[in-house]
């Protein structure tokens, strides 16, 4: 089932950037992770916190990103975020990061995230109505 897709604005800033004069490809999981928390509230009315006062958090399992163009200092970003799908503790999310100007495709790929129990630090199978709520939005 195709979710919807949510966007974030993000600037480049200067500790961003490497010695080659462009992002550093770490940072686009950060660019990713700012995107998603953002997301989290603004778009799917139920931010990071409200997982946190549940005992709840994410642990990045596995990402992976294809780079297209680079990025440079003070370059406009779009982030576009989507659900893919879960399973059990998982749930897998696809992303494209845009050059604001021209809008196009800087990057793309996925991540995997496990929600887990803070208490135990264990995988916690995601509560099915924390994926009703966040599938109620689809495209």
């Amino acid at each position: 089932m195709p979710y919807t897709r949510f966007e974030s604005e993000l600037i480049v800033r200067p500790d961003d950037i490497d010695m080659n004069n462009h992002v550093h490809n770490s940072k686009y999981l950060d660019y990713v992770l700012a995107a998603r928390y953002d997301q989290m509230g603004r778009c799917y009315g139920m931010p990071m916190d409200d997982f946190l006062k549940n005992g709840w958090n994410w642990y990045q399992k596995a990402f992976h990103i294809e780079f297209k163009r680079a990025l440079t200092l003070a370059d406009r970003v779009i982030v576009q975020t989507w659900l893919d799908s879960f399973e059990k503790a998982d749930v897998k999310v696809g992303f494209q990061i845009f050059k604001k100007e021209p809008r196009k495709v800087a990057a793309e790929g996925y991540f995997i995230s496990t929600m887990i129990d803070m208490k135990t630090g264990r995988a916690l199978v995601i509560p099915p109505e924390i994926i009703e709520h966040y599938t109620q939005y689809t495209g």
